[in-house]
């Protein structure tokens, strides 16, 4: 059985940071690009951030230089380390795992990030 679990979300004050995590299992982590999306109340779910399998990294234009998505292949984890928060990143963050190529993708359940003063 797949499970992506997401966590460290949380209520964070402007110009804060967080970093959130999403640990995989029932894959073969490596193989699959890994990414977080986000969707705000009312809003459409976004690309937010992608890591391919060798590593290749590419950003939504509005979190570009102030979030990092990284990967350990050997602990089966993403993570989005998340800096410099603004209101307008509050949303739901969902972590995605896909096989490029296959129809092989799944989701995580969600964590929530609120920017707020």
């Amino acid at each position: 059985q797949v499970q992506l679990v997401e966590s460290g979300g949380g209520l964070v004050q402007p110009g804060g940071s967080l970093r959130l995590s999403c640990a995989a299992s029932g894959i073969i982590f490596s193989i699959y690009a890994m990414g977080w999306y986000r969707q705000a109340p009312g809003k459409q779910r976004e690309l937010v951030a992608y890591i391919t399998t060798g590593g290749t990294t590419g950003y939504a234009d509005s979190v570009k230089g102030r979030f990092t998505i990284s990967r350990d292949n050997a602990k089966n984890t993403v993570y989005l380390q998340m800096n410099s928060l603004k209101p307008e990143d509050t949303a739901v963050y969902y972590c995605n795992a896909h096989w490029v190529g296959t129809e092989y993708n799944y989701w995580g359940q969600g964590t929530q990030v609120t920017v707020s003063s």
